[in-house]
């Protein structure tokens, strides 16, 4: 009896091992693809603008790109699309128009689509989008419909944030482009016992409105140029790497001092 139990389990073992060495090693052989690497939020909306730089004619925005399947030595290539329907930027105008093909490198899996885009004057008023896509071709595929899509928008402007009117009064976009300009600050606190930092900027800001001549002489590592088109009755205020950006400044006929004049035509206080 215990003869014929043990050749059953060794019977059973054999079977067991068998059909292991028999199946199959199971290897993915399915298709590279390639997406957008980004959460879902920026997929819908990512933005991109110009409003903290007046220096800046162009500029380059890189977008992740991910591929999924196997990576090889040689290097591939992928395609990507703007869905003109679905955009209001004007390629030439707001953008670069995209190559037909881009480089992925041998034995990688990420690489950034590069968008090169550009700081035009009607930026300063209202946003443009575009929508890009990936696109098929012989070495990646885009079977995830959600994850080839991604949507930039592309803008110059400034929005009055929620602590300005504590700190510095009346709001125009061009105060707050110059208010950047001069303390290099994005953000101010609400605090109280933030008031002496606070009002430093503040007070840096006032001097540079009150003598913006003496201001550009004093900081030419700016880059910043103030010259006359009409012989003294106005000058323009601009980067010198983008001439076409510029500030008007008028001279007050009643002070004799020249004061920025701001998108509604208002002086800059």
């Amino acid at each position: 009896m215990k003869y014929t139990k043990a050749l059953c389990i060794c019977w059973f073992s054999l079977i067991v091992v068998s059909s292991c060495q028999k199946a199959p090693l199971e290897t993915y052989n399915h298709h590279s693809n390639i997406y957008f690497s980004l959460d879902s939020v920026l997929r819908d909306s990512m933005i991109f603008t110009f409003a903290y730089d007046m220096s800046k004619t162009v500029d380059t925005f890189y977008i992740p790109i991910q591929i999924i399947g196997h990576r090889i030595p040689s290097d591939r290539s992928y395609r990507a699309y703007v869905e003109q329907d679905s955009s209001t930027a004007i390629a030439g105008q707001h953008y670069k128009p995209l190559e037909t093909q881009y480089p992925m490198p041998g034995d990688q899996g990420r690489d950034s689509l590069p968008l090169i885009v550009y700081n035009t004057p009607d930026l300063e008023n209202r946003s443009v989008s575009l929508l890009l896509k990936l696109r098929e071709n012989e070495d990646f595929g885009t079977e995830n419909l959600q994850r080839i899509r991604a949507k930039v928008i592309l803008s110059a402007q400034l929005e009055q944030p929620e602590w300005w009117s504590m700190w510095l009064g009346s709001y125009s976009r061009v105060k707050h482009e110059l208010f950047y300009l001069v303390t290099e600050q994005r953000s101010l606190t609400m605090a109280g016992i933030d008031a002496p930092r606070n009002l430093y900027f503040r007070d840096m800001l006032t001097m540079m409105l009150n003598n913006p001549f003496t201001w550009v002489n004093d900081h030419p590592e700016k880059g910043y140029l103030l010259t006359s088109p009409d012989n003294g009755a106005t000058y323009h205020f601009y980067h010198q790497d983008n001439p076409n950006r510029t500030i008007l400044l008028r001279r007050n006929s009643g002070t004799g001092q020249y004061t920025f004049i701001d998108e509604n035509g208002m002086e800059v206080r």
